[in-house]
């Protein structure tokens, strides 16, 4: 028997239940939690990067039970529930899909012969950006009387810094503010380099540091320009990093060098050995 999504609401209602639940599950709050929902995201993208179909329902399910928990700490406090949840999600599909969903209704259809590849991806985009547009405005004002709306507003601040940096500049590149091409933006990186060196050779380290948080908002914004995420290259380049430098320390180990004991040479020719096999077994 397969269990359902009914079953995993009632398990967390268990689990919370102050007679029958968990000691740990029952200790659990809203601010508790947000670390290990982070960590269930970051781990679906890691099996899906890693094609690790097989891992992939049990790390979506982790992800799924992080929602639930939400939910019940919402129906708990009579805030909302998982049926909250559900009913806002489709409501929010259906109104920034209206080319999908023309009369705003899940039974409603676009008419017979129009394909998906005949609708405008521009023109999606811009009703999709004005609809997403009004309702950071109806948020805004429900928050503040004299809010001023901003295209950078619910970009959520807990983001990885990355991302949130590739997001920010996304939301401002939509309403022009952006290089006309990938050149401007290896400009603008060239500059910002400049400057961190600028500052270092006046001793200005607190200088120096900002400068280089500059220089990286500038590499992501080339990351988005090439249609990249930033967090994903970055990700690549830190596996990189690990398979050649667990093969420098592989080859000392055989060559019974400890690592403490060898010069930046020897670390540095294992290193380059590890690149030409890499570069090798890619071509082969």
């Amino acid at each position: 028997m397969r269990h359902g999504m009914d079953d995993l609401l009632t398990l967390m209602q268990v689990l919370r239940d102050a007679g029958q639940g968990c000691p740990w599950d029952l200790q659990q709050d809203w601010d508790s939690i947000v670390p290990h929902t982070l960590e269930e995201a970051y781990e679906v993208a890691d099996a899906i990067e890693r094609r690790a179909f097989d891992e992939l329902p049990g790390e979506l399910g982790d992800l799924l039970f992080q929602v639930v928990y939400y939910a019940q700490f919402g129906a708990e406090e009579q805030r909302f529930d998982f049926a909250d949840i559900v009913d806002t999600l489709t409501a929010k599909m259906l109104r920034r899909h209206p080319h999908v969903f023309p009369e705003g209704t899940l039974a409603s259809r676009r008419p017979p012969g129009v394909s998906a590849a005949e609708v405008q991806t521009q023109q999606v985009n811009s009703r999709w950006e004005s609809l997403k547009a009004a309702e950071r405005d109806t948020r805004a004002r429900a928050e503040r009387a004299d809010a001023t709306p901003s295209v950078l507003d619910d970009v959520p601040r807990t983001l990885p810094a990355l991302s949130r940096a590739a997001k920010l500049s996304k939301r401002a590149a939509r309403v022009g503010f952006d290089w006309p091409d990938a050149r401007g933006v290896v400009a603008k990186i060239r500059e910002e380099l400049a400057e961190v060196e600028e500052a270092l050779a006046a001793g200005d380290q607190q200088h120096a540091q900002e400068e280089v948080g500059d220089l990286l908002f500038a590499v992501t914004n080339l990351a988005r320009t090439l249609n990249a995420d930033p967090e994903q290259c970055l990700r690549a380049t830190n596996a990189k990093f690990e398979r050649r430098f667990r093969f420098v320390e592989r080859e000392l180990s055989a060559a019974q060098r400890p690592l403490t004991e060898a010069s930046l040479d020897e670390m540095e020719a294992h290193w380059q050995a590890a690149k030409a096999e890499e570069k090798q077994s890619t071509h082969s």
